[in-house]
């Protein structure tokens, strides 16, 4: 530890910060490894990867005769393929509130998408 300080951030709580510096003594040049990395080499990252809803809506538009789908649908068929989604803050009030399913070969046009984008 070379140096150390409180800081204060929450004036009003009892709470204090504490910053450390940290560091190693005697370092030698063999202490560290140089990596090169190509970032062309590289596969994209999940988020690079991942289409949006929109995009689902327009391959499926263009690869199945103009068919509309619904982001409903899409959400649908992502969780039945075991796809994290993000949390839904635009929920009904009522706990019975019923939801259309998505038909056989809207399902089958949205799996086709999300392999054509390497989601699944």
């Amino acid at each position: 530890m070379e140096r150390m300080c409180n800081v204060d951030m929450f004036p009003e709580t009892v709470h204090v910060e504490t910053v450390v510096l940290l560091s190693q003594l005697r370092q030698k040049p063999d202490d560290y490894i140089d990596v090169d990395i190509d970032v062309a080499e590289l596969e994209g990252t999940s988020a690079e990867t991942k289409a949006t809803y929109e995009k689902i809506k327009k391959y499926v538009a263009e690869h199945n005769g103009g068919m509309k789908v619904s982001n409903l649908y899409i959400a649908q068929v992502k969780r039945k393929c075991g796809i994290e989604l993000g949390k839904n803050f635009n929920l009904t009030k009522s706990e019975d509130s019923r939801q259309p399913k998505c038909p056989k070969e809207k399902e089958e046009a949205i799996v086709e998408a999300l392999k054509a984008f390497q989601m699944i």
